[in-house]
């Protein structure tokens, strides 16, 4: 079943009645090319195991269960659970799990269809909840090899940033802490239907062994970061008094502290400077 031709995926669609959810962010990949080039570029083996999170109709899912030992495709929306009965009939590696990424033990996951495997993490994941899943991947240090995923372009050039760059946001700051961060591609918007309004692209998240930088307070650190980064037309110390409810006063004076003017912007901030800010406003 060629799960890239719009008119065979409609027709398996038609016959389990599926119609696609907006709130859902459904937008299936009909671009033939895109799907096994994420799977190459993913890393997996065949000794291996892959998470797939919003399998969709299967068309990724396929490339995966062609390169891996097993797939575990993690689905929110049980209307496709039929649909993908249906479309990964031949993958007798495959498990699809009718869950919740978010509220899944990803980690007790692992262990139960993967133990001693090295696993990987590839998905077009829904543009609504992108920073939320990658986030719980990275925080939760899960023992994989990387995470592929197909994001908006928007969202992909700012989780790629460098900290300290225009572009970068808190959770440019997040990711670089947790991860080595890389672009891989380009994915234009007519390679999905129905056509979403913007453009995406597909990146590498690559933990890392050990942070960029040394934090005391995990917590606290992040706390002033999404702080800082919280009014972004505004000065870090308008950001920070007000997320963290401190003083202006207090704020200048840990700026100066480390040698930074108090009209500086949250986005010129390296993670080094961030991790000493966090130091002076609370002394440690």
């Amino acid at each position: 079943m060629d799960l890239t031709d719009i008119t065979t995926v409609k027709r398996v669609l038609a016959r389990h009645g599926f119609t696609f959810s907006k709130s859902l962010g459904q937008n299936f990949i009909t671009d033939p090319t895109v799907c096994p080039r994420m799977a190459d570029l993913c890393g997996v083996s065949a000794d291996a195991g892959v998470i797939e999170i919003g399998p969709g109709c299967g068309v990724l899912t396929v490339e995966l269960a062609k390169r891996a030992a097993g797939v575990v495709a993690i689905e929110l929306d049980a209307r496709l659970l039929p649909v993908l009965a249906e479309t990964l009939d031949g993958c007798r590696n495959v498990e699809v799990v009718n869950a919740d990424v978010l509220k899944t033990d990803l980690r007790a996951l692992i262990e139960e269809h993967f133990g001693g495997r090295p696993v990987y993490v590839c998905a077009n994941l829904p543009y609504y909840i992108t920073s939320p899943v990658i986030m719980y991947l990275l925080q939760s240090r899960l023992p994989v090899e990387n995470i592929t995923v197909m994001v908006q372009k928007e969202a992909a050039e700012r989780l790629c940033a460098k900290v300290g760059e225009r572009e970068s946001g808190a959770v440019t700051v997040a990711v670089n802490y947790y991860a080595k961060a890389e672009e891989l591609f380009s994915v234009g918007r007519e390679s999905f239907t129905p056509a979403p309004k913007v453009d995406s692209k597909v990146i590498r998240l690559t933990p890392l062994k050990e942070p960029p930088v040394d934090i005391a307070d995990e917590k606290r650190f992040f706390a002033v970061v999404r702080a800082a980064f919280s009014q972004r037309r505004k000065t870090a110390v308008n950001g920070l008094s007000s997320g963290l409810s401190l003083p202006k006063e207090q704020v200048t004076a840990a700026l100066a502290a480390i040698g930074l003017p108090a009209n500086v912007r949250a986005e010129t901030l390296t993670m080094e400077q961030l991790s000493a800010l966090t130091d002076a406003l609370y002394n440690v």
